[in-house]
């Protein structure tokens, strides 16, 4: 009976003992090189209409914004572009290829903000609205917690079965009889 206890005892710990880390068969390497760290992205909006379609992405006090015709999602260059943010102009300067920048003079409260962006491009003049969201994501503050408090419920409900395991197995070793002390049958 101690064998049958034992080997209870042993798949048991091995079911809950933390597996070891997965290696990479032949022709299956990767590199050696480091992933990128994974990390929030920046706030963005986008403003569409028929003709355009307008991407901003905020970085600080920097507005970095791609602008492309809607109708083959080819850049467009040697725009014009006014960006009005919660009722203040700024006026887009071009940056790169095909980009365009604005430079706030301080970086935006957190809050939801209207955009509304005035677009002339040659003969084409467009109006575009979008919205620019600062607010944090509110599952990211809660999502550590919540999985961590999950191991630890695994880990727990597992050393209840173990200690459980082990006292029937303690029982039927002895026989289910009960050791009495010092009493006359």
């Amino acid at each position: 009976m101690t064998s049958t206890l034992l080997c209870a005892a042993l798949v048991v710990a091995a079911l809950l003992a933390p597996g070891g880390t997965a290696r990479a068969g032949e022709g299956h390497d990767h590199g050696s090189e480091a992933p990128a760290p994974a990390g929030a992205a920046l706030p963005r909006f986008a403003a569409v209409s028929e003709v355009f379609e307008l991407v901003g992405v905020l970085d600080g006090r920097q507005i970095t914004l791609y602008l492309d015709r809607a109708a083959d999602n080819s850049p467009v260059r040697d725009a014009a572009i006014t960006l009005e943010i919660a009722g203040r102009p700024f006026k887009a300067e071009a940056h790169g290829d095909a980009e365009y920048e604005v430079v706030l003079p301080e970086a935006p409260a957190p809050g939801v903000l209207p955009i509304t962006a005035t677009v002339t491009a040659g003969d084409e003049l467009d109006l575009l609205a979008g919205e620019l969201d600062l607010h944090a994501p509110a599952h990211a503050e809660a999502a550590a917690p919540a999985r961590a408090t999950r191991v630890y419920a695994a880990w727990f409900a597992g050393g209840i079965a173990m200690l459980a395991l082990l006292g029937w197995g303690a029982r039927r070793a002895l026989g289910g009889h009960r050791v009495r002390n010092g009493a006359a049958a």
